[in-house]
């Protein structure tokens, strides 16, 4: 036959709540005494107690849980961004890579392509505020996603100029912004350059760290 003890702790808990709260009340018909329930309602009221302990217990490792998860992701996303950097610079040699525990990119491969010849077409999404979402396919093929044979990703340039300034001449007027392995990519701007107008400047990079032609400027006002 089963146990008339339910197995479960919140179970457990709720048939001794009503098996003390009936047994109190009925002492006479049942035949026993106050001293029979004493050590019952003390090994009750410490159960409760130890309960109520475990809940919090359990809430607080969900959220330690949690703020961990975040801070992982928050890392890796660093990370990976800079890992980005790293694979598109020609100061980065594959001894280093190793020693950093990085992808060695397989130069063979991606070399015996040939130059990069075609050029990044730039997109600016500027529908929220202090945010721009970069998309950028290749002007052989604007209608599709792929990047040109052997490319690992799409280098990313800005200047940020305010009003009256003048658009990048050429790329020693610009910063760098990433290397993008997938469009689009979001740059997310500071409240002081709300109104300025960011100029955007785009090249194919292959994992060789061979680079290709830059791309038509693109200009897009940060909105504020």
């Amino acid at each position: 036959m089963p146990d008339y003890i339910p197995g479960s702790d919140t179970g457990f808990q709720a048939w001794v709540d009503n098996f003390v709260s009936y047994a109190n009340a009925h002492l006479v018909e049942l035949g026993i005494g106050p001293p029979d329930m004493i050590p019952i309602v003390a090994g009750q009221t410490d159960f409760d107690a130890k309960m109520s302990d475990n809940v919090t217990a359990q809430q607080a490792a969900q959220s330690a849980r949690q703020a961990k998860d975040a801070s992982c992701d928050t890392l890796e996303s660093a990370i990976r961004q800079l890992v980005r950097q790293l694979q598109a610079s020609p100061d980065v040699d594959d001894s280093e890579r190793a020693t950093l525990g990085i992808t060695i990119p397989d130069t063979v491969r991606t070399s015996a392509v040939g130059d990069i010849m075609t050029r990044p077409v730039g997109m600016v999404d500027t529908s929220q505020r202090l945010r721009h979402e970069i998309r950028f396919v290749d002007e052989a093929t604007p209608t599709r996603r792929a990047k040109p044979a052997g490319v690992m990703g799409c280098e990313i340039w800005v200047k940020v100029a305010a009003a009256g300034e003048a658009p990048p001449v050429g790329a020693d007027d610009l910063s760098f912004v990433s290397m993008d392995t997938a469009s689009p990519y979001v740059v997310e701007y500071d409240g002081a350059d709300g109104g300025k107008t960011a100029h955007y400047m785009l090249r194919w990079v292959k994992s060789s760290g061979e680079k290709g032609p830059w791309s038509e400027t693109v200009s897009a006002t940060i909105t504020a």
